[in-house]
This record gives structure tokens, C-alpha cells and sequence, in this order.
């Protein structure tokens, strides 16, 4: 009888990349995949540990597993596995966790999937992650989140990840290319480039300190693979996005006029507390070059509200300079404090009634900027990627630099891309149109 093995994913692309690896490491071994909320044998969580909220789901997923089967093996994978594993072994029902090294290995740890007493732990020492795992998703959605790069150098003062994952080490241009090509040859028409600072590709791409490619160099390479329709840069570091990759995706046969760019600070005071490499005026910069050569980009950003130490005028002085930026939406974080962080020790704590209402004040922000750049594109001629969902009998789809549009459900249109012209927007915000013609 084979054994049925379910995962769930927390936090980032990059964690949905390694869970689909890992997922195919267990077909290999015989298991059948089964959806995280029907009866397995075993249930693997992929765990985050950016904030504070994906810490507490984690034991109301443990519970969901219980519930789908009280006898189900439980093991934590992952960055909080490697961060606090004993605090997840401790949690009832957890029964192996595996670190940052372990988590590739996961099946030679499951001789015997009879319940412990006690959560059993395989942690390594960060300093131990020094190896690179390529992986891809594919499967799970119509386009495949592609690895190229893992862990941090980076020092910021808010980030437990460098401690989580390790040092910046990348793929070898050979297996990018190769895992791209295996994608394409799938009939999936996206990959998005992901890791923890994809601009520091190249880094470690033989195991030691040898540096013989670069970030530009990979697009430059991906983006001459045939088969595949669109490539997508996930998030890209503003000091590290140079002017050529700008100009290169402006030309660019797949990449995507979609840029997301972390900024977390629009106070170059509390950009400095951060230990962020850039200040306010090199953003403003990367904006302006990409709006120059892509007028109809979408660029996204990422920011932080509540960081020890921002004052009020520190987060007006950000809320203004957001205001101002040519963007097109934000993702926005409230400050959570994380153990063995520089930042967790700082004066100047904001209080959390403070960081919500800074929090809320800076997604209305945007909504109203989603709200105008649609508005921009419509009229426009665009190229739509659909979904594979039926959400209340619509399927959705987005178009090369990321508008999400609309129309009534039809599984023929699933993984396939249309020219079409967007004409309105609907009431909830996403965008109609009317077909023009089949590309794909």
C-alpha cells in the first residue's frame, strides 16, 4: 500500500519552490501526494519565520493535520525549524523536525512513522549551510517559482533570515538553465526567479568564494531558453538592480515589464537604524530608470511600518515619499521583533496600537495606487496568463506587468495566454476586457 504524504507552505516563493522539490523527492520514494486537508500518513510543514503571525499559525496547522488524522507523522521543516526547533517540537503532535541542511533529506529520516513522544530534532549548525539544493515548483499553478539563489550576507537589523538560511550561495548557471528547460518542456508558461536575494546571484555558485557570474549574466542566459513565454523577477534588492538588467528586461523577448523592490523605509534615518545598502535617493533612481524605459511597468515594494525608533514624522516622511512614487501597489509589514536580532534590543520601541494604525494607513495608500495604475492601462493592449481557479464562477489572469483581470469561468482558458484590450474596472477592482486574439 503506498503511503499518502501531505505538505503545507508558509511564507515565501522560495518556500513554494522547496516544498515542491521536496514533494517530488517523496513520489520518488514511492508516496503518493494527497492535499493537506484529506487523511495522510504524514504531514510536512513548511515553516516561516519572517513574522511573528506565520510563528503562531504554525500550531493551528499542526491541529488541522491532528484533526484530518490523529495518527498522522508530523514533521516541521524550514526557517523557524531552524530558528527555534525545540519550540516546534514542543508542540503536541510534532514529531521530527528538521533545520536548514536537513530539510533535502527528508525521507532517510523516516525509517519508522510511528508517533513520538517527543519531537525528534535534526538542526545543524547555520554556519553548516554552506551548500547549495537547487528546486522548482511545478504543479501546484500555472507558472513554476524557479530557485536560483539562497541565503543572505546581508546585516539588516530587523532579519532573521541570514540566521535561518545561511550565507548567499547561488545555483550554477548550468542547472538554472536546465531546470528552467525542464519547466518549459511541462507546458508551463511562467517562471518567476526567486531566492532570499536574487541579486546577489553568482555568489558561492561553486561552493567557495569563486564569482564568475552575475545577476545580469543569468537574465541574459534565461531569457535566450526556448519554450518558455514569461519570465518574472520576484524581488530584487534596489542596490543590486542595475541599469543594464532595467534595460535588458526592456528589450527582453520573456522577462516582464514586473518589478518588485524592497524599500522598507522612505527615512533615510531609519534606513541607516536598518542597515538597509541604500538610501531614499538611489529608490527614487530605480524608479525613474525603470519609468523611463517601461512607462507601463508595475513596480511593487515592499515596506516595514512601526521599526524601533520611527517617529512620526519618520513615518509621514515615508507615507509622502510612497505618495509621490511613480508605483503600483505595496506590500506592507508591521514590524514584529525577532530573537537575536540587533533591532529587538533598540530604544525607541513604537507602541502596537501605533504600528497598526501606521500599518493601515499605508495599505489604503495602496489600494489607491493599484487603483491608478490600472486606470492607466486601460485602453491599453495587453498579453493575459489565466489561472487555473473558478473563483465564484470567474476565472482570473494577469497580464504581463501585473494587472489582474476578470471573466466569466471557462477551464479552456487554464495556462493559456491571450492579446486582449483592458476596457474597465470591475467593482471589486480587478480589470475586464475584451479578447483580440490566441497567442498560446
Amino acid at each position: 500500500m503506498k503511503k499518502n504524504v501531505a505538505f503545507y507552505t508558509l511564507g515565501c516563493k522560495l518556500n513554494f519552490s522547496e516544498t515542491s522539490t521536496i514533494a517530488r523527492s517523496f513520489k520518488d520514494e514511492g508516496f503518493n501526494r494527497v492535499d493537506f486537508s484529506e487523511k495522510a500518513d504524514i504531514y510536512v510543514i513548511n515553516t516561516c519565520s519572517v513574522t511573528e503571525n506565520a510563528d503562531k499559525r504554525f500550531k493551528t496547522i499542526v491541529r488541522q493535520a491532528q484533526k484530518a488524522n490523529s495518527e498522522a507523522f508530523i514533521a516541521a521543516i524550514g526557517c523557524y525549524a531552524q530558528l527555534k526547533p525545540q519550540e516546534l517540537a514542543d508542540v503536541n503532535g510534532v514529531d521530527l523536525v528538521l533545520g536548514a541542511t536537513e530539510k533535502f533529506k527528508i525521507t532517510d529520516y523516516l525509517n519508522n512513522l510511528s508517533k513520538n513522544d517527543f519531537g525528534e530534532v535534526h538542526s545543524c549548525e547555520i554556519e553548516e549551510a554552506d551548500f547549495y539544493v537547487g528546486s522548482y515548483s511545478i504543479g501546484d499553478r500555472t507558472r513554476a517559482f524557479l530557485k536560483v539563489q539562497d541565503g543572505c550576507g546581508y546585516k539588516c537589523t530587523y532579519c532573521t533570515i541570514p540566521l535561518a538560511r545561511g550565507i548567499s550561495r547561488s545555483d550554477t548557471m548550468d542547472n538554472v538553465l536546465k531546470n528552467a528547460r525542464e519547466i518549459s518542456a511541462q507546458n508551463i508558461k511562467e517562471i518567476v526567479l526567486t531566492g532570499v536575494n536574487i541579486g546577489d546571484y553568482g555568489k558561492g555558485e561553486f561552493g567557495n568564494k569563486k564569482h564568475e557570474h552575475t545577476f545580469l549574466d543569468l537574465v541574459t542566459e534565461l531569457d535566450k531558453v526556448e519554450g518558455i513565454e514569461r519570465l518574472r523577477i520576484s524581488s530584487i534588492e534596489p542596490n543590486l538592480l542595475k541599469n543594464e538588467t532595467i534595460d535588458l528586461v526592456s528589450k527582453s523577448r520573456a522577462f516582464v515589464p514586473h518589478f518588485h523592490i524592497p524599500l522598507q523605509s522612505g527615512s533615510n534615518d531609519i534606513l541607516k537604524k536598518m542597515k538597509r545598502r541604500y538610501m531614499r535617493e538611489l529608490y527614487v533612481d530605480r524608479v525613474s530608470r525603470i519609468k523611463e524605459v517601461m512607462p507601463h511597468a508595475c513596480i511593487g515594494v515592499d515596506v516595514i511600518v512601526g521599526f524601533p525608533g520611527e517617529t512620526d514624522d519618520h513615518f509621514l516622511e515615508t507615507y509622502n515619499f510612497l505618495n509621490e512614487l511613480d508605483i503600483s501597489y505595496l506590500h506592507v509589514f508591521t514590524y514584529s521583533e525577532r530573537d537575536n536580532t540587533e533591532a529587538a534590543e533598540m530604544d525607541g520601541v513604537v507602541p502596537r496600537n501605533v504600528r497598526n494604525k501606521r500599518s493601515k494607513m499605508l495599505r489604503g495608500l495602496s489600494v489607491k495606487k493599484r487603483r491608478a495604475f490600472y486606470e492607466s492601462q486601460i485602453g491599453t493592449n495587453r498579453t493575459v496568463l489565466f489561472e487555473s481557479e473558478n473563483k465564484e464562477g470567474y476565472i482570473h489572469g494577469f497580464t504581463e506587468n501585473y494587472v489582474k483581470v476578470k471573466a466569466p469561468w471557462d477551464p479552456e482558458l487554464i495556462n493559456t495566454l491571450h492579446e486582449v484590450e483592458l476596457t474597465k474596472i470591475d467593482d471589486d477592482g480587478l480589470v475586464r476586457f475584451e479578447f483580440l486574439k490566441i497567442l498560446v
